[in-house]
This record gives C-alpha cells, structure tokens and sequence, in this order.
C-alpha cells in the first residue's frame, strides 16, 4: 500500500511490502512536484513489488558505477581502460555527488548529458554513455532500480570537435611510401613503423610489440600475438582473441625492417636505448610527410 503526504520540498511517497520471510521493508522518495507525480512512482513501484523487482538497495549512483567498473570492466585490463573509467566515475561524482540511483531520473540525466558534451566529440560522448548505459542495465538487472533511465537520451556533443575520417587514394599511398623510403636510414624509426602499417594494416600498439621471432622470411609472414601498452611501457596481450594473426608481407618490407637489427634490440621498432616512438612522435612523422606529398587530409592519421 502506499502513503503520499506534503512536505516542504514537495510529495513524499512511501510504499511497504513484505518478503518471502515475512519481513516489513519500506521504500519512499521525496521531492515530488506534484501528488500526480509521487503516484506515479508508488505506482512503479508497486507494480516492481508484484513482480519480484524491487529490493531496498540504493547506492549513491557515482559510487554504484565505480563499483560495477571495477568488478565487470577493468579487471586484468590495462591502465587506460582503468583511467577511462576512473574519469567517468569523476564525472559522475561531480555532476550528481551523493545523489542515490533511484532519485536519478531521464530528465537529470539528459542534462547531465548536455553539459558533459557541450565541447567534446561524438565518439567521446558515446563512449561515456554507453558504459553508463551498460552500468544502469546491470542496476536494473539486479532490481535495485525498475527502470533505465539512459534509453531515449539525446546526444549531445560539440561537431566541430567530431573528426571526419578521411582516407588516402592509391596515387596517394604510393607517393607517401616513395617519400618515407626515399634516404631512409635506421634512426628514423618511426618512418618504418608507418611503412609497416600501411603494408599490413596494423594496429599502432600491434606494430610496437613486435620482436624479430615474430618474422618469418622462408614463409614471408608476420605473426601478431601482443600488443604495447605504450602508456606504461610495456608488452601486453593483444586487444581481442580475434587479434591473433599471421599476416603475408612482401620481401621488400622484410628488407627494410632487417636495417634495424643495428639497434641491438628485441623489440623491431626500439631505438638503441631501448625506447619505442610514441602514437605522438609517428602522427608527428606522418603529417609531415603527408605535407611533403602535399597530401591535404587533416583527418588522416595512424589510426
């Protein structure tokens, strides 16, 4: 049964069930505008309550989705999986702070959506909420909550800071090529790490990893079994099982890689101290490039 009543802040409505056991538990929410509105939420409840979906949990929803993060999304990933979500949770601290997850509603949501996207990407907006998606699905799963009140949100984001992909023609690849091969020499090195990702269409992190056991010159096949975690410096396991490949390269780029076994060491791509060129330093070498082929595509970079 449910009891409403007027306070200063609003309606107040309060609902009582019963357990398998036997046990009284109680749910309410306040804050209500109208007696219409904190009816209709007794209402949802109440149908929750016949249907086995209501439970009297109900965490601070910042701290709900640090919780379902670090439980289901960063465990045994890498430091930037954790950062990522780390960053949202901030987000989400900041915006609602110790705001529970039942007083969240689509409407609350939607704003905090259209402040968080006002000057950022479409691909960054979507990413921050699809997990916050992911995370309110799981809430719901669990009938903390009965409803989700992510689904039917608008996007909203900053399209000046959406990038356009842009691709390279083959006159074009083939004039890029001719220029980074065209005086190159060992120290250069992020000139052959663009060379070996426009020949095998490898991932930046993929063509890190590599060490000299991954060559095979008799079958002239690259194998792909790692990637690089260039944030902490450090070989890791490949982004997907899928990622594990071989992949068929020509002897003219064996050749070229084989110029920087001078640098004595165990990754291809590390200098002589040891170090891999950064994403940063190979975009850095690749438009510059691009500009010497007086190739014009601000959205084309290694990726």
């Amino acid at each position: 049964m449910a009891y409403y009543e007027k306070r200063y802040n609003g309606w107040r409505a309060k609902i009582n069930w019963y357990d398998a056991k036997g046990k009284r538990h109680a749910k309410s929410k306040q804050g209500f505008a109208t007696k219409r509105q904190a009816m209709a939420w007794a209402h949802e409840m109440e149908l929750a309550k016949d249907q086995n979906r209501i439970t009297t949990k109900d965490p601070v929803f910042a701290e709900y989705f640090w919780e379902w993060a670090t439980t289901y999304k960063t465990v045994g990933k890498s430091n930037g999986t954790y950062n990522r979500y780390h960053k949202i949770y901030e987000r989400l601290l900041e915006y609602f702070g110790n705001s529970k997850l039942s007083a969240v509603t689509k409407a609350s949501y939607q704003r905090f959506l259209n402040e968080f996207g006002q000057d950022k990407s479409k691909e960054t907006v979507s990413k921050l909420s699809g997990s916050i998606r992911s995370c309110i699905t799981e809430a719901v799963n669990e009938n903390i909550i009965p409803s989700n009140f992510t689904l039917g949100v608008a996007a909203v984001y900053d399209k000046s800071k959406t990038r356009k992909v842009e691709y390279l023609s083959v006159a074009e690849i083939k004039a890029l090529i001719n220029a980074l091969e065209t005086g190159l020499k060992p120290r250069s090195i992020s000139r052959y790490m663009i060379l070996t990702a426009i020949y095998t269409g490898m991932r930046i992190g993929e063509i890190m990893a590599l060490t000299w056991d991954d060559l095979d010159y008799q079958a002239k096949t690259v194998r792909i079994n790692k990637s690089y975690d260039y944030i902490n410096g450090q070989v890791k396991e490949p982004k997907t099982a899928s990622s594990v490949r071989t992949v068929r390269v020509s002897a003219g780029l064996l050749s070229l890689l084989d110029q920087l076994r001078v640098n004595k060491q165990d990754l291809i791509f590390a200098n002589p101290t040891g170090k891999v060129p950064t994403p940063a330093a190979c975009n850095a070498t690749l438009k510059r490039f691009l500009t010497k082929c007086e190739i014009d595509k601000q959205g084309f970079h290694f990726h």
